[in-house]
């Protein structure tokens, strides 16, 4: 059984999914791909890991680097998962391009090179958005394209963070 409950951002409404012991899911609403894991029945119900996640988005979104995560457990290709954990990776504060993302995953995998809009595929469709913090991720020349949470949002993060 999935969970979901909602939570108030500055940016925007927040829909956050778990599996009752960890976070699945993390949208603003309505945005691109908005709920795509959140497949079959799923309840509205306050658990401890939503209570934990309120906490680091509250830290968050007070312009500070959360000290803590909460457990995920996110569900994708294994492609998606390399990606994913290279993007839990970049620090709070400082952004990477699809290339070097795409870079790390060829090393992962021992190959000469991956294709830097697979890596945006996988990136696009990131099911936990700010906490698996997707949006600092930019073009190869530090532009800002794409954010399944809308281009807006992201410049706002980024500003939060002070990285832009």
């Amino acid at each position: 059984m999935l969970y979901t409950y909602s939570y108030s951002s500055p940016l925007g409404e927040l829909t956050l999914a778990a599996n009752g012991q960890a976070l699945t899911g993390l949208w603003f609403v309505g945005q691109k791909y908005y709920a795509d894991t959140l497949k079959g029945d799923h309840e509205e119900k306050f658990l401890p890991i939503f209570d934990q996640t309120f906490g680091w988005l509250d830290v968050y979104f007070s312009g500070k680097e959360p000290d803590f995560m909460p457990p995920l457990a996110l569900n994708g290709s294994p492609f998606q998962m390399a990606v994913w954990e290279i993007l839990k990776g970049i620090p709070y504060g400082r952004t990477m391009t699809y290339g070097e993302i795409a870079a790390k995953v060829a090393g992962q995998r021992g190959i000469a090179k991956m294709s830097a809009r697979a890596v945006g595929g996988a990136v696009g469709h990131n099911p936990a958005s700010i906490i698996v913090p997707c949006h600092r991720v930019v073009g190869a020349d530090g532009s800002l394209t794409g954010y399944a949470g809308g281009i807006d949002r992201k410049v706002e993060l980024l500003k939060l963070e002070k990285a832009i």
